[in-house]
């Protein structure tokens, strides 16, 4: 019996594969690019449940229930159109089409209408009504989903990548996140949404969709393009993550082969620890030390 048992942990060890680079990783924010950071504090915080904090006791930015939206001021507009694998991030909606009725009310821009969505997950009896979303036009030419779901807090990323289901397999092994990947082509619509992938960092959930999405669909930034320029520059710039600690996190992501783009420094006299590593499809990634926390 002992042996049996011990055969099976060891196969049910193998099929989750290696260990995870890196543990007790979270959320902890979006960094955007603006031309008025005061101006998109207070977009994102009447448009969306959010609320107006300082990070580290420092920076002005937005807290968004679990994680942070933070602004770097900038002189000119940053690059907006979807040409780095972040494609939007949005909000929930208990119900939508009352959602939708109050945003445009209040003289919010759209890019995308109320659309109804509600067959996407390949079931064609799909009834009706029960899934929208709608694209929000922000500063700088942010988009901003809003989609049906049970709450109405910041709850996705979504975004576009070469191979949709590596890149999910790539977050496994480095941040321990457990993915769920669809390797299959899928149409929809005419447009193609698989291979696709998806997983979890606390209340955020991480979507990849294919960048044959864009071609398909026809967007005039993929006409002639090959691949992924940087996220860094664009309207969202990077994501964040926090680690327990910095050094020990760095030394492993090394190991494991990480490209670093800059490596650990610190601010306000120690009080911030970060360093910069590159992700899938050239995604920019900051490593911070400390979870996330509303001052």
């Amino acid at each position: 019996m002992f042996r049996t048992r011990f055969a099976a942990l060891a196969m049910a060890a193998a099929s989750l594969g290696m260990a995870q680079t890196v543990a007790n990783v979270h959320f902890h924010h979006l960094h955007l690019n603006a031309t008025d950071p005061a101006a998109d504090i207070e977009f994102y915080t009447t448009k969306f449940d959010a609320e107006k904090g300082k990070f580290a006791g420092l920076m002005d930015g937005v807290w968004a229930q679990k994680s942070w939206l933070l602004f770097t001021k900038v002189n000119t507009p940053p690059k907006s159109d979807v040409t780095s694998t972040i494609w939007h991030f949005g909000w929930g909606a208990e119900d939508m089409k009352a959602t939708y009725e109050k945003q445009v009310a209040s003289g919010t821009k759209f890019q995308t209408p109320l659309t109804d969505i509600s067959d996407i997950g390949g079931n064609p009896n799909a009834r009706p009504g029960s899934f929208y979303y709608a694209y929000v036009l922000g500063p700088d030419g942010a988009l901003i989903e809003l989609n049906t779901a049970p709450h109405h807090r910041f709850g996705h990323l979504h975004l576009l990548s070469e191979n949709p289901v590596a890149a999910a397999e790539w977050y496994e092994k480095q941040f321990g996140v457990k993915a769920r990947k669809s390797p299959d082509k899928r149409m929809y619509r005419d447009v193609q949404i698989g291979p696709s992938a998806s997983f979890n960092l606390d209340n955020v959930n991480v979507i990849i969709y294919p960048v044959e999405y864009a071609r398909t669909d026809h967007w005039a930034s993929w006409n002639g393009r090959d691949t992924f320029e940087s996220t860094a520059g664009h309207v969202v710039d990077h994501i964040g993550v926090s680690v327990d600690n910095l050094d020990d996190a760095m030394a492993k992501l090394k190991a494991a082969g990480v490209k670093v783009l800059n490596e650990a420094r610190s601010a306000a006299g120690g009080k911030i620890k970060f360093a910069f590593i590159e992700g899938p499809d050239k995604m920019k990634i900051e490593v911070i030390e400390g979870a996330p926390s509303k001052e």
